[in-house]
């Protein structure tokens, strides 16, 4: 799939700090928080990314995922082999995984109705979490499902699944909810990134997860990355 040239085959992504600020206020400034998305109904394919690490050295392996809607059975994956470019800077996360996610997307033969990514869309310090970036540079609709509240609050969520609470910044400002997607387990925390509401976010994150707490577009990429990196490093 082509990615849009406001960004997705950037000659260069940001390498300092400064760079990478100055990219999410752009990105943030490009992102359409007004839009409802597609309802779960309307979604034929829907792909998952996820990146995995090695623990020592630089080494890592993207992978973009084509799951079939209906079945959540893969149709496609692409996978891009790389190394760390950007260091760890705790909200400038995304700029470790773009490049290679990024390519990994670009190698997809099919175009997805919608994308989800394991981490954050406005929730974050500046909203602009992968989610957001994504979004805008794919122009599709884009949201993040997230394993933590990152640096944000909510009340307690019920335990039945489906059961949902806001989740708020310091001012109280909604910026995602957190989801309970199988009783008995924690939440996980969905933030809109471009096009799609959080209605129709969490709608997905719920079909998207029958069976465990994230999404089988997070569980698949997440399996086939690690297997790779697995491989590579033998």
């Amino acid at each position: 799939m082509e990615t849009h040239s406001s960004g997705g085959a950037q000659a260069s992504w940001p390498r300092s700090v400064d760079e990478a600020l100055a990219e999410q206020e752009r990105i943030r400034g490009l992102a359409d928080l007004t839009s409802p998305g597609p309802a779960p109904g309307r979604v034929r394919l829907v792909a998952g990314v996820d990146v995995s690490y090695a623990t020592q050295g630089d080494a890592l392996v993207a992978a973009a995922v084509v799951l079939d809607a209906g079945t959540l059975e893969p149709v496609e994956v692409a996978v891009v082999e790389g190394t760390v470019t950007f260091p760890y800077v705790p909200g400038l996360l995304a700029f470790r995984e773009l490049p290679s996610v990024v390519a990994a997307l670009e190698k997809l033969t099919r175009t997805p109705d919608l994308l989800v990514c394991d981490g954050y869309g406005i929730a974050h310090p500046r909203r602009a979490g992968l989610a957001v970036h994504l979004g805008v540079l794919t122009g599709l609709p884009c949201f993040g499902v997230a394993k933590t509240p990152f640096v944000f609050r909510h009340p307690d969520v019920g335990e039945a699944r489906g059961a949902s609470a806001p989740l708020t910044s310091e001012n109280g400002e909604v910026v995602g909810r957190a989801v309970r997607t199988q009783p008995g387990v924690k939440p996980v925390f969905v933030s809109v990134g471009h096009a799609i509401g959080l209605d129709h976010a969490c709608a997905h994150t719920l079909r998207l997860a029958p069976r465990y707490r994230l999404p089988e577009t997070t569980r698949t990429a997440d399996h086939i990355s690690r297997e790779r990196l697995r491989a590579i490093l033998r």
